[in-house]
């Protein structure tokens, strides 16, 4: 798919001036404002929506507490924003040789899509404060939970040793955890450093992916493709590192499946109002996760064509027993070439991935090391510990 790397991503090879220029050169954003001429339609009458999609800028999803009581950015925050991430590009820090840090920093920012800053200060509109609203109590106890045992399964490593941001909440102990052989509070969907079996791991480790809502992601970037025929519509996902998926959009007026049945990426049922596609979103799997939310999450989306390469975007996020009140995120997409994409390979992760059955094996091989006397205890070393230079990003 040419057209994602020669309009919609800067390539992070590059940290040099000419990586800052590529930035603020870019192509303008296109902001989510009324059709200026007919609406497009298909050839059976309905708004035509078809075509591969993406965001060409990068904005973060809550609003940085730095620019609390400001929508958009300036043009002059824009630029410095462009400036200071170009220069984060190709960076590789890392601790003394042979170091855990330096073993476990796989990744760098060559493995990042990092695109030129948009307009807005926060994808979400809604609160106007443009930050997810506060956990419910219950929400808040199982949050609580999660953490502390993700904390006590980093206690004897150095990350806490040398008080890391990782084990920030945390406490250093040199014996390894106790709780290392118990259940996790709920279904695995993050990390945590243990990899007793494969549903130890994230979803993304595993070649799942996180499901709706999806608003993208720094490795890989984001792409949705949107086919019509008369009374279907489907959509296919490109996202991260090949953790590509298709829904289906059900449109004939019939109600939502049973509340038994859960699904990964729930049950989409969809409805034309004027020209928006109105599609209601429950019945998630508690498999799935987003910001903590799972079986309860609910959606209403909302796609609306606002030009002839302009797609609105709109989805408002509920769930009682985690959020005590919806919200709402916003994006505007941009039309990918259809020439230069008339070919378009789906990406797949878990095909020839030999990524999670390495992780598993290198532990049962430090653990076999280890009983032997020839290593130390894997209990005590950190095994989730990235190379990404997110936290140095200005923009998150």
């Amino acid at each position: 798919m040419r057209d994602r790397f020669l309009r919609s991503m800067i390539t992070v090879a590059l940290a040099t001036a000419a990586v800052s220029t590529a930035i603020s050169v870019f192509v303008a954003p296109t902001s989510a404002q009324a059709p200026a001429g007919p609406v497009l339609k298909t050839s059976w009458g309905e708004p035509d929506l078809q075509g591969i999609w993406t965001d060409e800028a990068d904005t973060p999803l809550q609003r940085p507490a730095k620019y609390a009581n400001q929508e958009f950015f300036t043009a002059p925050q824009r630029a410095e924003l462009d400036r200071a991430r170009s220069e984060m590009l190709g960076r590789d820090r890392r601790s003394e040789r042979g170091t855990e840090r330096d073993v476990s920093g796989a990744y760098n920012t060559e493995f990042l899509s990092v695109k030129r800053v948009g307009q807005r200060t926060s994808l979400i509109v809604a609160p106007a404060q443009g930050r997810i609203p506060p956990l419910t109590p219950q929400a808040q106890k199982i949050a609580a939970a999660e953490q502390e045992f993700r904390l006590a399964l980093l206690q004897s490593t150095d990350t806490c040793k040398n008080r890391e941001p990782a084990c920030g909440g945390g406490k250093y102990d040199p014996t390894p955890s106790p709780r290392r052989a118990e259940t996790a509070p709920r279904y695995v969907t993050g990390r945590f450093n243990r990899h007793d079996g494969p549903e130890d791991v994230s979803l993304a480790e595993r070649c799942l992916t996180g499901g709706l809502p999806e608003f993208g992601t720094n490795f890989g970037g984001s792409f949705r493709r949107i086919v019509q025929t008369p009374g279907g519509i489907s959509i296919f996902y490109d996202v991260g590192q090949g953790q590509g998926w298709q829904r289906n959009i059900v449109m004939n007026g019939s109600p939502h499946l049973p509340a038994n049945i859960r699904q990964w990426y729930g049950d989409s049922r969809g409805h034309w109002e004027g020209n928006t596609l109105v599609i209601d979103v429950t019945n998630f799997s508690p498999k799935t996760d987003f910001q903590g939310s799972r079986e309860n999450l609910h959606l209403v989306e909302r796609w609306t064509r606002t030009g002839p390469n302009a797609l609105a975007y709109e989805v408002t996020i509920e769930d009682p027993t985690v959020w005590v009140q919806s919200w709402t995120v916003r994006q505007e997409f941009n039309k990918q070439n259809d020439e230069k994409n008339r070919i378009y390979y789906e990406p797949r992760c878990i095909e020839g991935n030999y990524g999670l059955p390495g992780l598993l094996h290198g532990r049962r091989t430090q653990e076999a090391l280890f009983a032997q006397g020839l290593g130390p205890d894997p209990a005590t070393m950190d095994h989730i510990k990235g190379g990404f230079v997110l936290e140095e990003d200005p923009l998150r």
